[in-house]
């Protein structure tokens, strides 16, 4: 069953990051508009986040996130055993998934991002996003479980609009952009700053998460 779990968890991060990336590079093929770009990269990412959580959510529980494998865990309810190896996986399932974009859109296979994403703004954008998207998958569960997917699938396309930063959300996300020298890339200097949002993030929403969202079935 760990394997099975694992496996889910690697290729569901693997193909969100497909859908980032790839269609990042397709939208700014098809096009110099960068709204367009960002609303083509917006729909596909929205999409896919439905699928992946719908198909694997049973599986793994479809967490494809560090920062919301650790809410998980923190709040008692995902086994830190299993939260040690989550990790690793979804970051090196995101990894692959941004060398076999690069691969299918006959680009350089290897390579190192060079955008720019560093200000105070990303910074409080990324504690903001990370905050909501937690909201998002821990109130849908306790009002709604069936519609997490599409609540998801939702805040993530709301939230490439109203997040400046587009609300990576998400450490595996983060570190596998750093490969990718295309419309979605992240230069490498600026990734730690982006994880210690996230992890900011995660911080305040613990306990408000907690105060409004009680944890109904707790796993030892």
């Amino acid at each position: 069953m760990t394997a099975q779990k694992l496996t889910a968890e690697a290729l569901g991060t693997a193909l969100l990051l497909i859908s980032i990336v790839g269609s990042g590079i397709m939208g700014s093929n098809l096009t110099d508009d960068v709204a367009l770009a960002l609303l083509v990269n917006t729909i596909a990412t929205g999409c896919m986040l439905f699928l992946i959580i719908t198909i694997l959510g049973p599986i793994s529980g479809a967490h494809f996130n560090p920062i919301v494998t650790l809410a998980f865990t923190l709040r008692g309810e995902h086994p830190w055993r299993l939260a040690a190896y989550y990790i690793p996986v979804q970051i090196i399932g995101g990894a692959l998934g941004v060398l076999l974009c690069h691969v299918m859109f006959d680009l350089d296979t290897w390579q190192i991002a060079t955008n720019m994403r560093s200000s105070s703004g990303l910074f409080v954008s990324e504690v903001f996003g990370t905050f909501g998207l937690l909201f998002v998958i821990f109130g849908g569960l306790y009002s709604r479980p069936d519609a997490v997917p599409a609540l998801v699938g939702l805040y993530i396309t709301g939230a490439y609009w109203f997040a400046s930063s587009s609300s990576f959300a998400n450490p595996a996300v983060t570190i596998a952009r750093a490969f990718t020298d295309t419309f979605t890339g992240i230069e490498p200097s600026h990734v730690v700053a982006y994880l210690v949002a996230q992890t900011i993030g995660l911080v305040i929403a613990l306990p408000i998460l907690r105060l409004l969202f009680v944890a109904r079935h707790p796993t030892p």
